[in-house]
């Protein structure tokens, strides 16, 4: 398998990423995994499915969103002034700008068809760029089915003070975020509504939630399972928000399992070649 990092150029910042390309003919098809809030592209069990998902023949594109709060060293927040800036908009600007480039020159060959992964708040993003066409296939895990997640105290205390901080346990660090993450969802609500754009997902489509989801209600998952025309419900039983996963990842357990084996079944049955 070739291991390649890259990076692309944004207005706002640098997407880091890393590309998997199995031995053999260059691949047909392609994965695009996106990760979620406070995650990156390389915690946890990302790198290992990646890797499964390289095992079924795709290239597989996993990338930090230029708002990530990671910079040259890929295992720490080292730049949380672009954490603090980070806006959704920035983020769809983000999986676009990969899936250009996975269209254009960033493979060995530009692939026949496309599959978008997401991971919880990265699983809403995934959901709405999916909403406007242009992959074949889509798998969300512990996605959020509503972006607007803030209380009014919260709301209060951001327009006050202009920042809010979130912390972010495993490291210790007070993360964080400007009010222009408030001022952007407030602008383009009809755009951000992660529900609404559910039901304009044209693609087969694999919902996968943990019932134990300690982070997202797993009702998130129903919500998006009953909206999704084209969607199918994976309710992991006592999967937690990560299916038992940490970090430093350690291995993969039953719901782990589970998981990646409905992912890849899901891309395996929806992106083979005709």
């Amino acid at each position: 398998m070739i291991v390649r990092d890259f990076t692309l150029g944004q207005p706002h910042g640098t997407i880091r990423g890393t590309v998997r390309i199995p031995d053999g003919p260059p691949p047909r098809t392609a994965v695009v995994v996106v990760h979620g809030f406070k995650g990156y592209k390389d915690w946890g069990f990302f790198p290992w499915l990646a890797e499964r998902l390289a095992g079924d023949r795709h290239a597989v594109v996993t990338f930090n969103l230029t708002g990530s709060g990671i910079g040259d060293d890929p295992h720490a927040f080292t730049e949380l002034e672009a954490f603090a800036a980070n806006t959704f908009s920035r983020e769809q600007e983000d999986i676009g700008r990969v899936l250009d480039a996975v269209a254009d020159d960033l493979l060995v060959r530009p692939p026949d068809r496309v599959g978008l992964m997401g991971h919880s708040r990265g699983g809403a993003g995934a959901i709405l760029w999916a909403a406007r066409g242009g992959v074949n296939a889509l798998v969300t895990w512990a996605a959020v089915a509503d972006l607007d997640r803030w209380t009014q105290e919260t709301r209060a205390e951001w327009r006050t003070s202009g920042r809010i901080f979130v912390p972010n346990t495993r490291t210790g660090q007070q993360m964080p975020m400007d009010v222009g993450l408030l001022d952007d969802f407030e602008a383009n609500r009809g755009r951000f509504d992660v529900t609404a754009a559910a039901g304009r997902v044209a693609v087969p489509w694999m919902v996968v939630h943990g019932t134990d989801d300690e982070t997202v209600d797993p009702e998130a998952g129903r919500i998006l399972a009953r909206a999704g025309p084209h969607a199918h419900l994976l309710m992991v039983e006592g999967a937690g928000h990560t299916f038992g996963a940490a970090h430093p990842f350690s291995g993969s357990g039953r719901a782990l399992d589970a998981a990646v084996d409905a992912t890849r079944r899901h891309f395996r049955r929806h992106l083979a070649p005709d």
